[in-house]
């Protein structure tokens, strides 16, 4: 007779860990959701902040460089902090198979510690996801700057990286919604990506998937693109999925994914005929030769409604699929034979040292970047030597 053995320590082991103020806001409000089977982590520089964390296990990073009084806004301090504390970091991460990283990102702990944190779990060997926002636009200039250059590095550090734009929300709450309430929705909304992958792993359900098979969906895959869709009444499976591929969250469509990942959680009267419903509309929506992947789970608190989540990765490699494909259809000019080139150095001897003169300069502005904003299109389509001949030419 076979035996099956339950233990814990056969699940995959999932740490959470809250970077920055943005990001232990967003690890509070997971407990208080009672999000099950991970472990919850807060790490900060400021020392009063920390304190407010309810994660079982909180940190201060660069006790020695910030003395407790947070990054003040500085990404580089931030980054120096998380390194400072770089095996305290090490510890709490080790023994984990799946890591979420969350921040606010734009500030300065989050922003320069976060892909520190990042890059420790991977090094560990556990799979690393990004969960992070970008700040509102009223927050200033500044901190958008600062949050384009965090993510660009965050996003080298990690294996998947949702970034939730934070003016989206703004589309979701009502416009009477005071501050504090949208920051609130903004931590709600990484609290749902996390525990919209973490449930399909760690809590029991319709449909429950191997580590394996998230690991297939978000290992090595870059930017990926989330959307959440509540559905009520009797087209609540249909409506929960429409709405969570047409999310104000997903900053393009879904069609241009390698890979999604679906959850759909419901109450206990969720049925098995809902679920293919959802799980329908989605893939319909999606590439034909996406890789997808859904899961579902119950959770009694839901009662009428049905929540869908849906994390599309792979848009990198998809686009570097067009990219090389275009670069391979672009026909390879040839150079002119090196006798026609003398003959024409000696006939035009001046005009044509100008024209090389103009060339080195041309080939020097190209490779430093300049975009030619005035020049025709077409005429930056001819390669440089057939433009210098041409110009010949009309002298």
């Amino acid at each position: 007779m076979l035996e099956f053995d339950m233990n814990m320590d056969q699940l995959a082991t999932i740490k959470v860990i809250g970077v920055g103020g943005g990001g232990s806001n967003a690890v509070n409000r997971m407990i208080e959701h009672g999000v099950q089977g991970v472990e919850f982590i807060c790490v900060n520089t400021d020392a009063q902040a920390l304190n407010l964390s309810k994660a079982p296990v909180k940190m201060q990073i660069g006790t020695k460089l910030t003395r407790g009084l947070g990054a003040g806004a500085n990404p580089d301090i931030g980054k120096k902090a998380a390194e400072e504390s770089r095996e305290q970091i090490e510890e709490a991460l080790s023994g984990a198979d799946m890591v979420f990283v969350t921040a606010g990102m734009g500030g300065g702990t989050g922003t320069g510690a976060a892909p520190v944190v990042a890059e420790i779990a991977k090094d560990l060997g556990a799979l690393t996801v990004g969960v992070v926002t970008r700040p509102f636009t009223f927050e200033g200039r500044k901190r958008s700057t600062q949050a384009v250059g965090g993510i660009s590095v965050l996003k080298e550090k990690v294996d998947t990286l949702i970034v939730i734009p934070n003016d989206r929300l703004l589309e979701i709450v009502d416009k009477n919604t005071p501050m504090l309430e949208a920051f609130r929705e903004a931590d709600n909304v990484l609290r749902q990506g996390v525990q919209g992958i973490s449930d399909l792993i760690a809590v029991p359900g319709l449909i429950n998937l191997d580590f394996a098979d998230v690991k297939t969906i978000m290992t090595e895959r870059g930017s990926a693109l989330m959307g959440i869709g509540v559905g009520t009444g009797e087209n609540r499976a249909a409506e929960a999925a429409k709405k969570a591929i047409s999310s104000p969250l997903l900053e393009t469509s879904i069609d241009g994914a390698k890979g999604v990942l679906m959850n759909i959680t419901g109450g206990a009267n969720l049925s098995l005929y809902e679920v293919n419903e959802a799980a329908d509309i989605v893939s319909s929506a999606s590439d034909p030769e996406v890789n997808m992947i859904f899961g579902s789970v119950i959770n009694e608190e839901l009662k009428d409604e049905i929540l869908v989540t849906v994390i599309a990765t792979g848009f990198d490699e998809a686009e570097k699929m067009v990219n090389n494909q275009q670069r391979a259809e672009r026909p390879r000019m040839q150079q002119p034979p090196a006798s026609s080139q003398s003959h024409s150095s000696q006939s035009q001897s001046q005009p044509q040292n100008q024209s090389q003169g103009q060339s080195r300069e041309e080939s020097q502005s190209e490779s430093r970047g300049t975009s030619y904003t005035n020049a025709d299109s077409d005429t930056l389509d001819i390669p440089t030597f057939l433009r210098n001949r041409s110009r010949n030419r009309r002298r």
